[in-house]
């Protein structure tokens, strides 16, 4: 049976939201995860929800048939403490990647959409944390995230030759710590708002107002509310350019003051401690929006205290429940 479109990773956080956005155009979604259901973000009723690991080729042929556009979201990744610890099961989604778009080739899919990341940037350029904001072509000479940034960049690369070689409309956004509720939030894979929310919430509902931060809250990131995340593949996708482009936010914090945002919320203040040989990445990491302006005329929406806002609200019940 055809579908409209195929959400490959569509149990993850940003797939159950692509997912949910797609059902309310009124589009029909075969949403693919390896996860079983139970254990998906989001699980959408509307949708064709299918447990299948895109990494085998038969898989990823039999979900790709009859479907006329994919985003291909699925990948084995987390946050920097993953990352940094699991380079090899992050390569091993090259198998993923290669196979879906093997099977996109072979079924005639129309448009196929690819998130990659701004892991893919060289090291060299992210020494700082004043740090100038990452153009798109800053990502050569090549000397990405080790493991996760290189099979990132190494699939930028097949969609390309999949567009020159096959004729296969293929477009790549570069995300940019995308955040929101619905995520994950806590068990080694969440990113830093996700973290940082929980660690606050849990000191308000203990009453502990203690949080450990990895490395000395210097280093500096953007961040970008899910919403701006869907309604910009989504553009991405329709669009006319091939070339990659960065989908991010170009609102630049420190960790420390990503803590001080989320302790406002909260309307609390927590004594830091600072673990200096935990994972922490590169020391400093911006997405330059000028392309995604020039190209589309767009920009991010949501600021990171509304965004976060929301996303403290979600995650404080969270761990209220899980504290019962």
């Amino acid at each position: 049976m055809g579908v409209d479109v195929l959400v490959a990773g569509g149990g993850g956080f940003i797939g159950g939201h692509l997912v949910a956005d797609l059902l309310r155009q009124g589009k029909s979604v075969r949403s693919v995860d390896v996860k079983p259901t139970s254990e998906w973000y989001q699980v959408h009723p509307d949708a064709e929800n299918v447990v299948a690991d895109l990494s085998l080729l038969d898989n990823a042929m039999a979900q790709t048939r009859g479907a006329g556009e994919v985003y291909m979201l699925a990948a084995d990744m987390g946050g920097m403490g993953f990352i940094e610890n699991n380079k090899a099961l992050c390569m091993l989604t090259v198998l993923t990647s290669t196979h879906m778009l093997q099977a996109a080739r072979e079924h005639d899919v129309q448009r196929y959409f690819y998130s990659s990341s701004a892991c893919v940037y060289a090291a060299d350029k992210q020494t700082d944390t004043d740090i100038t904001a990452l153009r798109e072509a800053d990502a050569y000479p090549a000397m990405p995230e080790d493991g996760y940034g290189w099979e990132k960049l190494f699939t930028e690369r097949m969609c390309r030759h999949f567009e020159e070689d096959f004729g296969l409309t293929t477009r790549i956004a570069r995300y940019h710590n995308v955040y929101g509720p619905n995520g994950t939030w806590t068990g080694g894979r969440e990113k830093a708002p996700a973290a940082v929310c929980r660690k606050v919430a849990t000191a308000v509902l203990t009453g502990d107002y203690k949080v450990d931060i990895w490395g000395d809250g210097e280093q500096t990131r953007s961040f970008m509310y899910i919403d701006d995340c869907v309604q910009g593949s989504q553009m991405i996708l329709r669009g006319d350019s091939n070339a990659p482009v960065n989908l991010g936010s170009d609102e630049l914090v420190s960790i420390n003051q990503l803590y001080s945002i989320v302790e406002e919320i909260a309307g609390i203040s927590c004594e830091r401690t600072y673990l200096l040989d935990a994972p922490q990445g590169v020391r400093g990491r911006n997405s330059d929006n000028t392309q995604i302006l020039d190209t589309y005329g767009w920009a991010p929406s949501i600021s990171l205290a509304d965004g976060l806002a929301k996303t403290y609200a979600w995650v404080y019940d969270e761990v209220k429940r899980s504290i019962g």
